[in-house]
Formats: C-alpha cells, structure tokens, sequence
C-alpha cells in the first residue's frame, strides 16, 4: 500500500524531505556519487531516506531520472539507458 493512501500527511511530509534534499543539486550538481551501475559522469545518485534518487547532469539543469527504495533492484531503463556489455 502505498504511505498516500494510508497517511496522507505524512506522504506531504515525505515529498517535502525529498525536495529539501535534492534543492542543494541547484548550485552543487555532482554533490551525488556517480551510479556504478551506469558509470557514467552526468549520472548521479544522493540518497534521501533509504531510497536512491538518481539524476543527469545536464549544462543548464538537473533532471531528475527516477526516486527509487535502495534495496529494489537497479532499473536502466527508468535512467534511459541499456544495461552495458
């Protein structure tokens, strides 16, 4: 079940920590270590909680790819990527 459904206030409250945590990306990009998964430097990953929030490091922003439990297993096409040979 998903914590929406089951305590909206506390679902409020867990979206406000993940934005405070990925606010400081704005002005400190590569803060996150590169996913070893994908090894590539414009693919990064902070951890919020017990979950990976993985993003791309673009010239003019930062988007974020995907916000995931770190014990569910690593998905490249949720990043846009095929897995390397």
């Amino acid at each position: 079940m998903f914590i929406a459904e089951e305590n909206p206030s506390a679902a409020a409250e867990w979206a406000r920590g993940l934005f405070d945590s990925v606010r400081p990306l704005r002005e400190f990009p590569e803060m996150g270590r590169v996913v070893p998964e994908v090894g590539r430097s414009e693919i990064r990953e902070i951890m919020f909680r017990e979950h990976r929030v993985v993003y791309r490091v673009a010239p003019r922003f930062v988007e974020v790819l995907t916000v995931r439990h770190g014990k569910r297993r690593f998905s490249y096409r949720e990043v846009g990527f095929s897995k390397p040979r």
